[in-house]
């Protein structure tokens, strides 16, 4: 059975940064593409990047570029979403999600992905 626990949100200041961690249970991440997506309170879950499996290839939504970067340690088994830059609209519940593919085709959608992590909350204000 696939696991995933996510950890390392909180509260940060407008600019701040902070580093998200996917730790895998029972499963190796090694070949399979991992996405992260997040969601506001009222709003639909929306993805925010993916790396790939295969080749690594790193994919981001347009309001996050150049903000944030994915990342893997597969001798850890676990990826990484680093944000920096932080601003309140970036606030929301922040999942990790695999479909078990090495692929981040269709990755933007949340459809895209039966896996999912409990999520972990990143709250950005003053």
């Amino acid at each position: 059975q696939v696991q995933l626990v996510e950890s390392g949100g909180g509260l940060v200041q407008p600019g701040g940064s902070l580093r998200l961690s996917c730790v895998s249970i029972g499963f190796t991440l090694d070949y399979y593409a991992i996405g992260w997506f997040r969601q506001a309170p009222g709003k639909e879950r929306e993805g925010v990047s993916c790396i790939g499996g295969s080749d690594g290839s790193t994919y981001y939504a347009d309001s996050v570029k150049g903000r944030f970067t994915i990342s893997r340690d597969d001798a850890k088994n676990t990826v990484y979403l680093q944000l920096n830059s932080l601003i309140p609209e970036d606030t929301g519940v922040y999942y990790c999600t695999t479909d078990g593919i090495p692929s981040c085709v269709n990755w933007y959608s949340p459809r895209s992905f039966e896996n999912w992590g409990q999520g972990t909350q990143v709250t950005v204000s003053a």
